[in-house]
């Protein structure tokens, strides 16, 4: 395993992390496998942006013994309402979640506390204004409770302001083979070596989407990390196939990324993510991919539930993927996961929060609908 330098945290992290795709209802026993299994194959860098219990719970257990040979991270602003996630900006519930963080990692610090999902401009008003979440992380640097500030975001512009305000160590954005003509890209990583902030690569597969078996591949505006442009094209003709390798190797050529934290729910997804260090040359090639992605797409939902909470008690994003699955094909299987699902698309009330939140400008109640008609 090959390691980077954290920007100005001065962090010797595994340029291949792990971000833990480890929802509530994953056994404890697969979680921990994972988790354990890349510590093992040289990982030091673990990112966790997941609020519930059970899930902090598990990732705990990972870490028992283990909390000296990795960094890991935590999201101030992700909490759980009625059981959901939701993304909070009020200091004292997100200074709670975070307290609860610490004990159920069994840890009295956490090495880089992000300022969780903070997109738009307005966002980051609220966030980085007089008592908002950048000085509530500040303090806990001072109380000895997190080592670094870190911001999440999704928005080339908003990532902009935050580098050059000073305010953080460590930036999180998207990217991935779909994000290399963003605008604006060719400036947000020279501005972090310029401002000495770590990059963290999040979304290397584009959410997965770019590893379905498909030709075409659809993708957000904010999975590449740009700013929305109403009316481009949303759909890409692939004339080479796209694999993990590749993803790897074209995020790992940005010179400025500091680590990449594919979301690896099993032991083969990790496999498969490092297999980049035992493959060829022909294996990492990826140049033959990049003329798809001359121009810039909205597309499809990533399945990461920033839209939660749902007042429906929705699983937005599995209704969704099962939905995206069933138009490709109707399987028995896919209908039984349909119906298994507590809640679906049928109890949507159609309040539009979920699209509001939506960190990709995904219309979810349109989505709810298809499913409805797909499932009836």
């Amino acid at each position: 395993m090959d390691h980077r330098t954290l920007g100005r945290t001065g962090l010797s992290v595994s340029e291949i992390g792990l971000g833990t795709e480890f929802p509530p209802g994953v056994p404890q026993e697969d979680a921990v496998g994972v988790v354990r299994e890349a510590i093992d194959r040289g990982v030091n860098y673990v990112d966790m942006f997941w609020a519930q219990p059970e899930f902090r719970d598990n990732m705990g257990a990972a870490f028992r013994g283990r909390r000296n040979d990795v960094f890991i991270t935590a999201h101030l602003g992700s909490t759980v309402r009625n059981g959901q996630y939701a993304v909070s900006r009020d200091p004292q519930l997100c200074t709670d979640f975070l307290h609860d963080y610490l004990a159920r990692m069994q840890t009295d610090c956490v090495d880089v506390l992000f300022v969780h999902n903070c997109n738009s401009a307005k966002d980051y008003d609220t966030v980085s204004s007089l008592g908002g979440l950048v000085e509530l992380a500040q303090s806990f640097v001072k109380e000895g409770k997190a080592r670094f500030v870190g911001l999440s975001c999704h928005n080339v512009v908003t990532a902009l302001r935050a580098i050059e305000s000073g305010a953080i160590d460590v930036l999180m954005f998207p990217v991935n083979l779909a994000s290399y003509a963003v605008p604006g890209k060719h400036e947000l990583l020279p501005a972090c070596a310029k401002h000495d902030v770590g990059l963290v690569a999040m979304k290397v597969y584009g959410g997965g989407s770019l590893l379905r078996d498909k030709s075409i591949v659809e993708l957000q505006d904010f999975q590449m990390g740009r700013q929305e442009m109403p009316g481009a094209p949303s759909h890409y003709k692939l004339t080479a196939e796209i694999t993990p390798v590749k993803c790897m190797a074209y995020v790992l050529d940005q010179v400025q990324i500091s680590t990449t934290v594919p979301g690896c729910k099993s032991i083969e997804e990790l496999n498969d993510a490092l297999h980049y260090y035992d493959a060829s040359g022909e294996e990492r090639d990826y140049e033959p991919i990049l003329p798809a992605f001359s121009e810039f797409a909205t597309g499809e939902c990533v399945y990461c539930n920033h839209c939660l909470p749902c007042p429906s008690n929705i699983d937005i994003g599995q209704t969704i993927s099962l939905l995206e699955q069933g138009r490709r094909e109707l399987t028995d299987e896919i209908r039984g996961s349909y119906s298994d699902l507590e809640k679906n698309a049928s109890d949507c009330i159609a309040c539009g929060q979920c699209s509001d939140r939506c960190p990709f400008g995904v219309d979810v109640t349109a989505k709810m609908r298809e499913a409805v008609e797909l499932f009836a």
